[in-house]
């Protein structure tokens, strides 16, 4: 495990890494190392009205930390509303919340804001329960790529502090300051100093800023290079994990939640710390000896009320099954996935078997089951999770899917083989709208099926945060999706303006706008003359762009429910624009 290695010694890990080995387990399905492909990412939607209307611990008494969770599309800055934030009056624990909208098919991953130093310096970190050492790009940084922040400078924070050489770390060339080094399986690595400063986590905790060691990289390779985020929040077992140094200092409890939305509604938020738990969660037994990451003790896999025909051992393999908040999708050891695979495709006999999105990979995808995903249950088939202690998970479909990007009403599986390697690995498609709480104190982790866009509403509310609703009534196994708020006021929308965030030069792009406004517009079902260039501004290697999209025709407005659907569409639409070299 990393205790027994030196401080900041923290190589190797997870099967398909827990930053996500392969573009695939943190939903880069693309060739994007391969091929001269652009992911062109919606960052913002600002919509213009053209008419007005618009328990276990005594640890639960320490005050947990709520951090909002930020979607970070790939290679696309983050742009975040501003909405209005108070505490949550839950026992009187500071927390706070922040809207989201994910799909895990464009999401690469969530990131939180972190701030380090004194005046504080702003990062955009991935959060990552299985990592153990939070870090973020150096000014003096030799190989470090092009990220959403300035990267920290240890000169302009007054309570910087090198963590000096000694016996229980690695050390630089001059043996003047200890060291780390992370290395992951899809073969990107970070290395740097370790230093020590004031770390806050904004307006929306209550928690004092915290002395904490963190890494300052001065080399990044692979993903961790051409990622947009400026770092990694390091949530798993070790010295160096936030967690860890937190905990230490008795400022909160052992555990932290994190609870993602949907697959179309979106929305998340984390919390640092313990916080009461509804009573009807499901617990398993997270082994903290068993491995060096968050494990549970996963027996049985049910689909459709039928147990897999494989040998329960399978599940315990190596590392045994690991839940990892930096992964996408799930992975099976072979004989478990062929197993899931062939039970599933039973089931939809209905529904066509079609090619994935991406030649690149064979992806069992089915065609014909409609868009509405609360719907999807009726052709999908529940899927049950059993643990160790008989409690059992239910799964709907959406935890087990993701949209196919290039069929409408089209599903692929978000279940894979794992390789030649014996471990299970969990991502947070398997958590859709589940509360998670990693209650490392008590050695368990949770697991509450509820609508994450909604959680910290109702807990602001003060009532309790109702699960999803079921497909049967006397069931509460059976958890679909919730539905996405209703009940907006009608007005006329006079336009959509929709910002892009692209990583290209403005020379290199600007043969090719005409040819995106063609596919934006065809991609959201509209006259291309109701899309419109409307500014494009060069920023070093980036381009941001506004495009309006108008009313069709000599129609002053669109309703409502039209704007909303092409709102929708836009959020949930990656295009990717081939460039010739």
């Amino acid at each position: 495990g990393a205790s027994s290695l030196p401080l900041g010694t923290t190589t190797s890990t997870l099967p398909h890494s827990s930053r996500g080995a392969t573009m695939a387990s943190r939903g880069w399905r693309r060739p994007l190392a391969s091929l001269p492909a652009l992911a062109l990412a919606f960052l913002l939607l600002a919509v213009a009205a053209a008419a007005a209307g618009s328990p276990d611990r005594t640890a639960a008494s320490r005050p947990p930390l709520v951090l909002p969770l930020t979607l970070s599309y790939p290679n696309a800055s983050r742009v975040a509303s501003s909405r209005s934030r108070r505490g949550l009056a839950e026992g009187g624990h500071p927390s706070a919340r922040m809207r989201l909208h994910d799909d895990l098919l464009t999401n690469g991953y969530y990131t939180t804001r972190l701030y380090i130093g004194t005046p504080p310096q702003e990062f955009a970190l991935i959060v990552d329960s299985g990592s153990t050492v939070t870090y973020v790009p150096c000014a003096s940084c030799e190989q470090c790529g092009n990220h959403q922040d300035p990267r920290f400078q240890p000169d302009l924070s007054s309570t910087y502090s090198p963590v000096k050489c000694n016996v229980d770390c690695n050390c630089n060339s001059d043996k003047s300051q200890c060291t780390y080094e992370r290395q992951y399986a899809e073969m990107s690595s970070s290395s740097g100093v370790l230093g020590e400063d004031i770390v806050s986590f904004g307006t929306e905790s209550e928690l004092k800023p915290q002395r904490a060691v963190f890494g300052c990289e001065n080399s990044e390779t692979g993903d961790l290079f051409s990622q947009h985020a400026d770092g990694i929040m390091g949530l798993g077992r070790g010295q160096l994990s936030i967690m860890d140094q937190l905990v230490d200092k008795g400022v909160i409890g052992d555990s932290f939640s994190m609870c993602y939305g949907g697959m179309d509604i979106g929305g998340g938020a984390m919390v640092l710390g313990a916080m009461p738990a509804p009573p009807d969660m499901v617990y398993t037994h997270s082994n903290a000896v068993r491995s060096p990451y968050y494990n549970i003790e996963l027996k049985e896999i049910h689909v459709a009320g039928k147990p897999l025909r494989v040998d329960p051992r399978i599940f315990d393999g190596k590392h045994g099954t690991v839940l990892d908040s930096g992964t996408t999708y799930a992975y099976l050891p072979e004989q478990a996935f062929v197993a899931f695979k062939d039970a599933v495709t039973s089931k939809v006999h209905p529904l066509k078997k079609i090619r994935g999105p991406d030649p690149n990979y064979k992806d069992i995808c089915f065609a014909g089951a409609g868009r509405n995903v609360s719907q999807l249950s009726e052709v999908f088939p529940k899927v049950d999770m059993v643990f160790g202690n008989g409690q059992k998970l239910s799964l709907s479909p959406e935890n087990y899917l993701f949209r196919h990007s290039k069929v409408e009403g089209a599903y692929c599986l978000g279940v894979f083989q794992n390789g030649k390697d014996p471990t299970t690995l969990l991502g947070g498609i398997v958590v859709r709208n589940t509360l998670v709480t990693y209650d490392r104190h008590n050695e368990k982790i949770g697991f509450w099926k509820t609508n994450c866009s909604e959680l910290w509403e109702r807990l602001q509310s003060g009532g309790a945060p109702s699960p999803a609703p079921s497909s049967d009534p006397g069931s509460q196994a059976d958890l679909s999706p919730a539905p996405a708020p209703s009940g907006l006021p009608e007005y006329d929308v006079g336009l959509i303006a929709v910002y892009m965030s692209i990583n290209v030069t403005y020379p290199n792009l600007k043969p090719h706008l005409h040819e995106l406004a063609e596919l934006l517009a065809k991609e959201l079902e509209i006259d291309s003359s109701q899309v419109r260039l409307m500014n494009v501004t060069g920023q070093g290697n980036s381009t941001l762009i506004r495009w309006d999209i108008f009313p069709a025709g000599s129609s002053n407005s669109m309703s409502n429910a039209t704007a909303m659907v092409s709102s929708t569409l836009l959020w949930t639409i990656s295009v990717f624009f081939f460039f010739a070299k």
